[in-house]
């Protein structure tokens, strides 16, 4: 062993950083040319590179080390070359079309704010001569929808008609006055084809009698010369004539929830619902909410009794509610849901604008304002209860303008000349309450007037929802105070959205708690009275006062007469002993 040897085992280990330093910025240029060979050559293990490292610190290299040590300048020129790219994949005429396809269904999506949402569903149609064409809608029904002018279907028409001819489940949500009606009908008589005696094969529920009646009429309309017979349901009783054996000649039922659970109650049955194919439910959100006071618990009766298993499902509002889409999604299959516009959104053909009142008196100064520049009849006012309905019918009809009113307390034949009368323009200004806020059609109204602030933003969309119908232009004024300041945000909100102006202290308010949004809903805040003649309560607390006073006297006014009366007697018998 010799001297390099001794020093080799002495010094194993330990590190000599004695370089100077163009050494060490040497080593740097060093280690960055082998950081790019790695790169460009892989194959080079890191731990050659660690034991090339650790000679260089060492300073000193044995002959083992050598050998493990692989040089870049020894590697095949065969490894250095860069890696074969993949072939490019070829496309199609086929794909081509298709893909070009897609992009066509989706800018006509994206054109008249369609939002799909499920699987395989069919591309919108942008005529109904393309229904005829792809889905076999019968000729009758083509020239029915041109005698009731339909020439071009709307949004909603264009994609929910294919999916309903498809037979699938639909729930779907446009904006009030959109066309939903015809299309759930459409679909509706074409598949139901001719008369089978049967019983129902259809049914469909609306939460009010004149939404019902409406629906009625554009069903026998639009079903002319099909043989197809509709049944409306007004009573709820159990005449033969119109259920039990005799309806098995109806093919679609046209009513509301109520009455046909009541049929459904009766021992036996009145009415029998096996063989429905088809249940439209309109205004949906409404029907399908829980809770008290609600159609929930009837829908629920009638989706019982319709057991035919090839049944379909179809949910339209002008609302959507994760409510009723958490139900569909939950009980229904095969299920399409259908959006047009934004979701809670109002029609942009409707002007609005809010209007500050100070108090409840201010609401009946600014009507009469109103009416002094001049209003546009038909006129729609909308109240929270039926009592502030007849007061401001009381006040209108003091002022001399033709008003009429509708509300739950009157008989249903008042209710159908009234609803009549406005149709006809003998009555210009209609009160009502948030009974004919759902789906009732007014062609024409010009003027809807929020006269008590909405409950909730989904009540404020179907009022205003009144006017501005099938391609018409309207306007919505909404009257508030003070104290409606906890959902005057949220209405405010749509206002905006719809480009419609809106104050700027407004949008910058807290938003109310979810609580008392809620409570909103259920319960009407308590308001003044509207009427500004004296209650007859007053009256009555006036007249108690002028008796309590009037008391004292009139009974000293008693006994004076008494006094006076005995001693009048008395004087009488002595006059009488002195003439005997």
């Amino acid at each position: 062993m010799d001297t390099h040897d001794i020093f080799l085992q002495l010094t194993r280990g330990a590190r000599f950083n004695s370089k100077p330093r163009n050494a060490i910025k040497a080593k740097e240029i060093h280690t960055t040319e082998q950081k790019e060979c790695m790169v460009l050559n892989p194959k080079i293990s890191t731990k050659d590179v660690n034991t090339e490292k650790g000679a260089q610190n060492d300073g000193f290299s044995s002959e083992e080390e050598e050998h493990t040590f692989t040089y870049i300048a020894s590697m095949d020129a065969e490894d250095q070359k860069p890696r074969s790219k993949k072939p490019k994949k070829v496309v199609t005429p086929e794909e081509k079309e298709a893909k070009l396809f897609e992009e066509m269904v989706l800018q006509l999506r994206k054109e008249n704010l369609i939002s799909v949402r499920g699987k395989n569903i069919p591309p919108p149609v942008t005529t109904f001569e393309e229904l005829k064409n792809e889905y076999r809608l019968s000729d009758r029904l083509l020239q029915n929808l041109a005698s009731a002018t339909y020439s071009k279907p709307t949004p909603i028409q264009m994609q929910a008609m294919p999916l309903l001819l498809q037979g699938r489940n639909v729930m779907a949500s446009a904006p009030t006055g959109s066309g939903k009606t015809i299309a759930f009908l459409t679909p509706l008589i074409n598949d139901l084809n001719k008369p089978s005696k049967v019983g129902y094969r259809a049914v469909i529920l609306a939460p009010t009698r004149e939404l019902a009646a409406q629906i009625y009429r554009e069903c026998v309309q639009l079903a002319q010369q099909t043989a197809l017979k509709i049944h409306f349901q007004t009573k709820a009783n159990n005449n033969n004539a119109t259920t039990g054996h005799a309806n098995k000649k109806y093919d679609i039922l046209i009513s509301t929830p109520n009455r046909v659970r009541f049929l459904l109650e009766q021992e036996p049955p009145a009415l029998r619902l096996a063989e429905v194919e088809w249940l439209i439910i309109d205004e949906a959100d409404r029907l399908m909410e829980e809770g008290v006071n609600n159609f929930k618990d009837q829908v629920d009766a009638i989706l019982a009794a319709c057991t035919n298993k090839k049944r379909k499902l179809a949910l339209f509002s002008a609302t959507y509610t994760v409510p009723v889409a958490k139900w569909a999604i939950k009980n229904l299959t095969n299920l399409a849901r259908v959006i047009i516009g934004h979701e809670n959104s109002a029609t942009d053909s409707v002007e609005q604008e809010l209007l500050f009142v100070g108090s409840e008196s201010g609401k009946l100064l600014a009507i009469r304002d109103m009416v002094r520049k001049g209003l546009k009849p038909p006129v729609l006012v909308f109240v929270q209860s039926k009592e502030r309905a007849k007061e401001l019918f009381q006040e209108l009809l003091y002022d001399g303008i033709n008003v009429d009113l509708i509300h739950a307390d009157r008989s249903q034949q008042q209710r159908d000349n009234c609803v009549r009368a406005f149709r006809e323009g003998h009555i210009w200004v209609l009160i009502c309450t948030e009974l004919m806020g759902r789906g009732i059609d007014f062609k024409g109204v010009n003027l809807v007037i929020n006269y008590d602030f909405p409950p909730s933003v989904i009540s404020y969309i179907h009022r205003i929802g009144r006017t501005g119908r099938a391609g018409r232009n309207g306007k919505a004024i909404t009257f508030f105070t003070q104290n409606d300041t906890p959902n005057l945000k949220s209405i405010a909100r749509i206002i905006k959205d719809s480009n419609g102006k809106v104050p700027d202290f407004i949008m910058g308010m807290k938003n109310p708690r979810k609580t008392e949004r809620k409570w909103l809903e259920n319960h009407a805040p308590k308001r003044e009275g509207i009427s500004t003649r004296i209650s007859k309560n007053v009256e009555q607390v006036k007249d108690s006062n002028v008796k309590s006073e009037s008391k004292p006297i009139t009974k000293k006014r008693h006994l004076n007469v008494d006094i006076d009366k005995k001693t009048n007697k008395a004087q009488h018998k002595k006059m009488k002993l002195k003439k005997q």
